[in-house]
């Protein structure tokens, strides 16, 4: 009987140590790229990283976006990979509270990127911890018609008052200063955005989509002054309610205006329908309260490793190997963003060498209003902002509105 026994746990024991030594050399991946392009970028990433690490095997899960959303916070809970993907900023800061992501510090540390993920590092910290690893963004911005500009006169605005002038120009020669597509809510959120970032700075940006300041703060109602500097002499196309962000493309291809709060994705269709390059160009949203640093959208992906991951050992070297200078360029060269690490190399496309200019010298990258805010609040934020374009003189009853909003999904 000892004789059995012991053969049993030297069984159990060989079992054990040879499950450990496989698991050891495992590493489990969540990724929500399921587009071509994505999909195509961390095959590559993939591939790479088992070259370098001979004896770590990936297993990787991949989800469409929805489906990953609805499902993220079920399996860090229950059965937690060792890396998952999701986003910067606000939009980790539920799992960060939550206990549900281990911080990296080391990593970032260990591996230079205190340097060279600088310009992330403020939508990577909570509570002065980092959170995670970004590896792509694009950027945001003010994308016009040079040619339009050259006619007129107009110079590129540095300042808001330059840049209110050069509205007033356009509009009295005809041409609509700003286009904009607000049917589906979320063009009209990056406006805010800008005005809010350009006139509070950052934290305030931060401090309202975490539920920490009202919409009728004095600081908020600044941003809407501002806003209705151009919505009530018509600086916006009309009808942007009734028009998709693509639809609202077209008065800019037609030159019946001249510019277009937007991201870098803008460009592709617009050199589609006819623009050329002397045509299209693109600017920083204007300073508008001096002092202020330049923060900049930039929606930025990340990648974290969950707290209860099993094998965090291997997730810490995936972390770096994705921070990386190289293993960025190449992966954004087949997504066509931004790589986040100032030392990888970029397209030579004029708008890619703009917004990677722009962004590696941001005092902060916003990860836009419908990400940093909770769905609830994003949906009616975006729905007040429409409503005020179309009619400025709600304003009052839309913060009114906002902040019972507020009071109940922060509760």
């Amino acid at each position: 009987m000892n004789f059995n026994l012991q053969a049993v746990l030297l069984g159990t024991a060989l079992s054990v140590a040879a499950s450990a030594t496989a698991f050891a050399g495992e590493l489990v991946i969540n990724y929500d790229g399921s587009d071509p392009a994505p999909k195509k970028a961390f095959e590559m990433i993939i591939e790479r990283f088992e070259a370098a690490n001979p004896d770590i095997k990936v297993k990787w899960n991949i989800f469409d976006h929805e489906g990953y959303k609805t499902s993220v916070r079920n399996f860090l809970t229950a059965d937690a990979p060792d890396v998952a993907s999701w986003y910067a900023g606000n939009r980790m800061a539920p799992f960060v509270k939550a206990g549900l992501f281990e911080p990296v510090d080391d990593v970032w540390q260990a591996n230079g990127l205190n340097e060279a993920l600088a310009s992330t590092a403020s939508s990577m910290t909570i509570d002065g911890k980092k959170w995670g690893v970004p590896y792509t963004n694009y950027q945001w911005g003010i994308y016009y018609r040079k040619d339009i500009f050259a006619a007129n006169g107009i110079a590129v605005p540095k300042t808001w008052a330059e840049f209110l002038a050069a509205c007033a120009t356009l509009k009295s020669t005809g041409v609509t200063p700003i286009t904009i597509g607000t049917k589906y809510l979320w063009t009209a959120a990056g406006v805010f955005d800008y005005l809010n970032l350009r006139t509070n700075g950052y934290a305030v940006h931060n401090d309202l989509t975490a539920g920490k300041i009202k919409y009728t703060d004095p600081r908020i109602q600044k941003v809407f002054d501002h806003w209705e500097e151009l919505v009530r002499p018509g600086y916006f196309i009309e009808n942007h309610a009734s028009m998709s962000w693509q639809e609202a493309l077209a008065p800019m291809v037609q030159g019946k205006a001249a510019m277009y709060v937007m991201g870098n994705f803008a460009v592709a269709p617009l050199r589609e329908a006819g623009l050329k390059e002397d045509q299209l160009d693109f600017f920083q949203f204007p300073l508008i309260t001096a002092g202020i640093p330049m923060a900049e959208e930039a929606p930025t992906d990340t990648f974290h490793i969950p707290s209860k991951a099993k094998n965090k050992t291997d997730a810490k070297k995936f972390l770096a190997f994705l921070g990386s200078a190289d293993i960025q360029t190449e992966a954004n060269k087949i997504l066509g963003q931004l790589p986040v690490n100032r030392n990888s190399q970029v397209s030579d496309d004029k708008f890619i060498q703009a917004g990677f200019k722009m962004l590696s010298n941001a005092a902060g990258l916003a990860q836009f209003y419908d990400r940093d805010a909770p769905a609830q609040m994003a949906k009616a934020g975006m729905e007040g902002f429409q409503e005020f374009m179309i009619k400025p003189d709600r304003r009052k009853a839309i913060l009114k509105r906002l902040d019972k909003v507020q009071k109940k999904v922060y509760k």
